[in-house]
């Protein structure tokens, strides 16, 4: 499966973001999706994830109540709305696919490209 993630930009702190990733190549349905974040000079970290009806989702304690990850099966497409944004969540956005729910939440074969968001103070 093919990532391509999108809607990142420059913010400022308490304003809101929606970033999608668009999947192809494979049966979006079918793959449990995950979003992680690298800050610069720190190692990537987990940010959410969901399951394949999205029944079940998974935050980190840094995002939990802020951040909302989401799914569109008929549209192969996950997002991540984030809201209360903050300097802090300045980072590279990934999000990735698996189909297997032995490594849930945090291992995963597919990776996108990434997206920038900046929280300006």
């Amino acid at each position: 499966v093919q990532l391509q993630a999108s809607g990142g930009g420059l913010v400022q702190a308490g304003d809101s973001l929606r970033l999608s990733c668009a999947a192809s190549g494979r049966t979006f349905s079918n793959y449990i999706m995950g979003w992680f974040r690298q800050a610069p000079g720190k190692e990537r970290e987990f940010v959410a994830a969901i399951m394949r009806r999205g029944i079940s989702t998974l935050y980190a304690d840094s995002v939990k109540g802020r951040f909302t990850i989401s799914r569109d099966n008929a549209k192969n497409t996950v997002y991540l709305q984030m809201n209360s944004l903050k300097p802090e969540d300045t980072a590279v956005y990934y999000c990735a696919a698996d189909p297997e729910t032995t490594g849930w939440p945090l291992l995963y074969d597919y990776w996108g490209q990434g997206t920038l968001v900046t929280v300006s103070s």
